[in-house]
């Protein structure tokens, strides 16, 4: 499986997961709060809720960047609360895709639904590889 190899090879480097999910985080900040507003009338969702997500996006990206930058031997509790972070804000968001669905378009869902198919893989992949570092491990 393809998970059980990046799961083998991001073990031995977690920092690089902290990179990844800091940059995805960030880019979600970026495409819901700048570039899904302005296209409100071709997705649907209200800008008021697009800002919300927009600041949770922006506060888990600082979140992976920081533990990116500090030299902690001790990421497994860190990754494992960035991979339940990520759930959470999915959770949230497929909960206001279900409350504006009649206000959504296609595309709309479409953009919604492949955020929170890649975020929940990445938190897969975040919540394996912190149940196989070894704690003293960088």
């Amino acid at each position: 499986m393809i998970f059980h190899q990046i799961i083998k090879k991001t073990s031995t480097h977690p920092k690089k997961l902290f990179l990844l999910d800091g940059f995805g985080a960030l880019l979600s900040a970026f495409l819901l709060g700048v570039l899904l507003v302005k296209l409100e009338s071709t997705i649907g969702m209200p800008p008021n809720i697009l800002y919300k997500l927009a600041i949770i996006a922006g506060i888990l990206s600082i979140y992976s960047f920081l533990n990116y930058w500090i030299d902690n031997r001790n990421w497994r509790p860190y990754l494992k609360g960035i991979a339940i972070a990520n759930l959470v804000y999915c959770c949230i968001t497929l909960g206001l895709v279900m409350d504006c669905y009649e206000k959504l378009t296609a595309l709309g869902v479409f953009y919604f639904i492949l955020e929170i198919v890649i975020i929940i893989s990445l938190a897969t992949i975040e919540l394996k590889t912190s149940a196989t570092i070894i704690s003293n491990k960088v």
